[in-house]
């Protein structure tokens, strides 16, 4: 019988909340030395991820510069989308969990076979998805490493 997420996942996963002060989250993936955070809400369901990835800023992130704009009539007219600009702005400097992380992350369910999982992993180039209850409920966090050891120990 194949194993499922629920036979390979970290059953004593580390979560935060979206409330919570980005420096928390900052701080336990770097003392555990983990790749990635489940974010849970109040009832304990997964409603985002905060992963290594999201705390650097790109090349292309860190230029904080204005966009292009041009003064016209008294007032400025930008050229280029304030809305990349100002995700880039949240992002740097960041306060609260919310700020920081992947919103509505893909996630595995418990009875998902261990193949299902990897190849959802495979496929969105993730290394940790959050596991989930059937109410959508945090149970626990499966890596790709899981994933293979399983994948391994069937053959």
């Amino acid at each position: 019988m194949p194993k499922t997420a629920a036979d390979v996942m970290d059953r004593d996963a580390h979560s935060v909340s979206p409330d919570d002060d980005a420096r928390k989250a900052i701080e336990l993936l770097a003392d555990r030395a983990l790749g990635a955070l489940p974010v849970i809400d109040g009832e304990g369901k997964v409603v985002g991820i905060v992963s290594e990835s999201d705390l650097v800023l790109s090349e292309d992130e860190a230029d904080l510069h204005l966009p292009h704009f041009v003064n016209l009539m008294g007032g400025v007219v930008f050229l280029g989308s304030m809305k990349g600009f100002e995700k880039r702005i949240d992002k740097a400097f960041a306060s609260k969990v919310s700020e920081l992380m992947t919103p509505d992350p893909i996630v595995a369910k418990t009875g998902d076979d261990v193949h299902s999982v990897g190849r959802m992993i495979a496929e969105e180039h993730h290394n940790h998805l959050p596991v989930v209850d059937d109410d959508g409920r945090l149970a626990g966090v499966v890596t790709r490493a899981d994933v293979l050891a399983a994948l391994v120990s069937e053959e």
